[in-house]
């Protein structure tokens, strides 16, 4: 629908994950995705939402008081309005950050917007889905997190490092699967292979239950 998105909730609370862990944050999750990761952590954003205009979201968002706003899902950019919304928060002079799985093109969102691109390790079970072409696509502003599971995903996560010199790319983020990979464990490997990336585990769950909606 032209000047609509479906969302599934529109919130403040802190950020969580990312080089802008910690700043209070607004969060836009829109409804919908095609991928089902094995670790996923955001399965009502699926199928639950409601329809809201651009100017409805924008009111909401300005209403809420954060500077910092991330358009997150499911997977955000399957709705062609992600883009417009993305430029209509610029236009009111937030920070805007848009977290996307990587399967889809970044050049969806202007100029402007930090994509925070989750690039899928085969433990998810969606690493057929990456689309390599947005490596070319990425700023100095950007971030890659790679969501670790176990010792395969890390290395793999490391050759893919190396192989597009994304450290000379964009900011790199290396995180935990939740209650699945010891934390320690992955610190250890990280120091172990000097990985030029930063160690980030999902501090909005340390905060408050892993399944605490709107947090």
């Amino acid at each position: 629908m032209k000047d609509r998105l479906r969302i599934q909730e529109i919130y403040r609370s802190i950020q969580g994950e990312s080089s802008w862990a910690g700043w209070p944050c607004t969060f836009i999750r829109l409804t919908g995705c095609h991928l089902r990761c094995s670790y996923c952590d955001s399965t009502d954003a699926f199928y639950e939402g409601n329809w809201l205009s651009l100017d409805e979201i924008v009111s909401r968002t300005i209403e809420l008081q954060a500077t910092l706003v991330e358009i997150t899902g499911g997977e955000p950019l399957l709705q062609p309005e992600c883009g417009p919304l993305a430029q209509r928060l610029l236009d009111q002079q937030f920070t805007v950050l848009c977290e996307t799985s990587g399967a889809l093109p970044i050049n969806r969102l202007p100029d402007g917007v930090i994509r925070i691109m989750d690039l899928k390790c085969p433990g998810s079970g969606e690493s057929h889905r990456n689309d390599w072409n947005n490596i070319a696509l990425l700023s100095s502003r950007d971030e890659v997190k790679f969501v670790i599971g176990d010792r395969n995903d890390f290395d793999w996560a490391v050759s893919t490092i190396e192989q597009y010199d994304l450290a000379q790319r964009c900011h790199l983020l290396i995180s935990p699967v939740f209650g699945q990979l010891d934390p320690q464990l992955l610190v250890h490997w990280l120091l172990e292979v000097r990985l030029p990336a930063r160690f980030q585990i999902q501090m909005h769950k340390y905060v408050w239950p892993p399944d605490t909606r709107g947090v």
